[in-house]
C-alpha cells in the first residue's frame, strides 16, 4: 500500500496514561508512554514535534481524548477516530499494539477523522448542554412536587393549570408555613383562578403533614436555584453565541425551532457546513437516514445507527414542534407518512428534512422557505386525483357526476 503520511503518530489514550508510537521515514519506529496531566501532555507534544509528526490519530474513548486533542491541535493535524472503524486482530490486545495499529491506519490513509468543532463552538456546546440538563432536572423536580402533593391529597394540579404560578406558589408557601385551612388557602388565588374558588377549596382539603412540608420546601428551594442557574447560563450563552447571531437567526426561521433549540443545534454541528461536504453526508453523520447493510447481494436491516446523543435530543424537540404547526410542509410531510410508517419513522423523516434544510440554509445564507401545507396536493395532477377519488366513490356504490368549479374573479 502507498504511504499517505510520512511521519504519522498513533495515540492510545487512557485516563492516566497515553501510549504513543511514531513511524519515521526509512522504517524507524519510536514509542513512548506519557502521563495525561498537563505537564505530561506538554512533554508528549514536544516529543511529537521533535519527531516532526504531521498527523496524529487518537481513538475516541469516553472523554479522555479531549485534553490530549486540545493540547495538540495547535501544533499538528489531529484526527479523532471512531473505535468502530479500527478493528484490530483478536488476541493481540495491548496498549502498544493499539498505538501501533492506529499509527498504521493513519499512515496508509485507511480511516477518516470524526468531526470535532472549533474551540468557540466547543465552548458554546458545553454551555448549551449543561443548560439543557438543568432544564430537564427542573422538569423532574416539578414532577416530584406533584407526586408529593398527590401523596398528601392536595389536588391543586387538577384545578390550576400551573401549580408553580403566582397563585400556586402562594398556596404552597402557606402550606409549608403550616396553614392547612382550605378556605384560607383558596383565598390566595388571584386573577382568573378566583373563578374556581369552590373547586380550589375541595382540592386543598388534604392530609398535608410535617414531612410533606419539609419535602415541598426542599423542592421549591431547588426550583428557585435551578431557575437562577438557567438564567445565568442563558446570559452566558447569549454572549458566546453572539459571533454566530446570523446563523441562529436563520435556524430560528425553521418551523418547530425556537431560540433555545437553535442555539443548541448550532452548538452541536457548528456554523461551517463545508466540513460535511453534502447534505446527505450531513444527515448520515447525524444518523437520521436509513442504514446500509448489504451482504452476498442481499439488502439486510436498514436500521439507522446511533448518532450524536445531544443532537438527537434537539432534533427531536424541533421535529415535535414542527409537526404541531399549521399549514407547513413539515407538518404535511409527517401527516402523509405517519399512516404508512408509524410515528417514530415519520418523525425521523421530519428530522431528516429539517437537517437538509439547515444545511442549505447555512451554506447559502438564506432563511427557511416553506413549501406550504398543500405542497403534496399541488404536486399531484388535480385531474388524476379527481379521477381516483371518483373511482373510490363509485366502488362504494355511488353515481358521481363532477364538474369543474367556476373560476373565482
Amino acid at each position: 500500500m502507498e504511504r499517505i503520511v510520512e511521519r504519522p503518530a498513533g495515540l492510545d489514550v487512557h485516563k492516566d496514561v497515553v501510549v504513543a508510537e511514531v513511524h519515521l521515514p526509512g522504517g524507524a519506529v519510536e514509542q513512548g508512554s506519557f502521563a495525561t496531566t498537563t505537564p505530561g501532555l506538554l512533554v508528549l507534544r514536544d516529543w511529537l514535534v521533535g519527531h516532526g509528526v504531521t498527523r496524529v490519530g487518537i481513538e475516541s474513548t469516553g472523554v479522555y481524548w479531549k485534553c490530549v486533542y486540545y493540547m495538540l491541535e495547535d501544533d499538528m493535524e489531529v484526527w479523532l477516530l471512531n473505535a468502530r472503524h479500527m478493528r484490530n486482530i483478536p488476541g493481540r490486545k495491548t496498549d502498544v499494539a493499539d498505538a501501533s495499529w492506529i499509527c498504521q491506519l493513519i499512515e496508509f490513509g485507511l480511516v477518516r477523522p470524526s468531526f470535532v468543532p472549533p474551540k468557540p463552538i466547543r465552548e458554546l456546546r458545553n454551555l448549551t448542554r449543561y443548560r439543557k440538563a438543568q432544564i430537564e432536572e427542573r422538569t423532574r423536580e416539578t414532577q416530584r412536587l406533584d407526586k408529593i402533593l398527590q401523596d398528601a391529597g392536595v389536588k391543586l394540579s387538577s384545578v390550576a393549570s400551573d401549580v408553580l404560578g403566582k397563585s400556586g406558589r402562594a398556596m404552597l408557601r402557606a402550606l409549608v408555613d403550616g396553614t392547612t385551612d382550605p378556605e384560607v388557602l383558596a383565598d390566595l388565588a388571584i386573577g382568573r383562578l378566583r373563578a374556581k374558588l369552590p373547586a380550589l377549596r375541595e382540592a386543598l382539603t388534604s392530609r398535608f403533614s410535617g414531612h410533606h412540608a419539609l419535602l415541598v420546601a426542599a423542592v421549591l428551594s431547588k426550583l428557585d436555584f435551578l431557575d437562577e442557574l438557567i438564567g445565568r447560563l442563558s446570559a452566558e450563552i447569549e454572549e458566546a453565541v453572539a459571533p454566530f447571531a446570523r446563523q441562529v437567526e436563520l435556524l430560528d426561521t425553521v418551523p418547530g425551532i425556537d431560540l433555545r433549540t437553535a442555539q443548541g443545534l448550532l452548538a452541536e454541528f457548528g456554523a461551517d457546513m463545508s466540513v460535511f461536504g453534502t447534505a446527505s453526508r450531513f444527515a448520515s453523520w447525524a444518523a437520521v437516514c436509513p442504514g446500509n447493510h448489504e451482504s452476498a447481494g442481499r439488502k439486510r436491516s436498514g436500521r439507522s445507527r446511533k448518532g450524536p446523543r445531544w443532537l438527537a435530543i434537539y432534533l427531536h424537540d424541533a421535529a415535535m414542534g414542527a409537526i404541531r404547526t399549521k399549514n407547513t410542509y413539515l407538518a404535511a410531510q409527517y401527516s402523509r407518512l405517519r399512516p404508512r410508517l408509524g410515528h417514530a419513522k415519520a418523525l425521523v423523516a421530519t428530522e431528516h428534512s429539517i437537517l437538509v434544510s439547515i444545511f442549505h440554509m447555512l451554506t447559502r445564507d438564506q432563511a427557511y422557505h416553506d413549501l406550504g401545507g398543500d405542497y403534496f396536493q399541488r404536486r399531484n395532477d388535480p385531474a388524476r386525483q379527481a379521477r381516483r377519488l371518483i373511482g373510490q366513490l363509485e366502488a362504494l356504490g355511488y353515481h358521481v357526476q363532477a364538474e369543474p368549479a367556476p373560476a373565482t374573479p
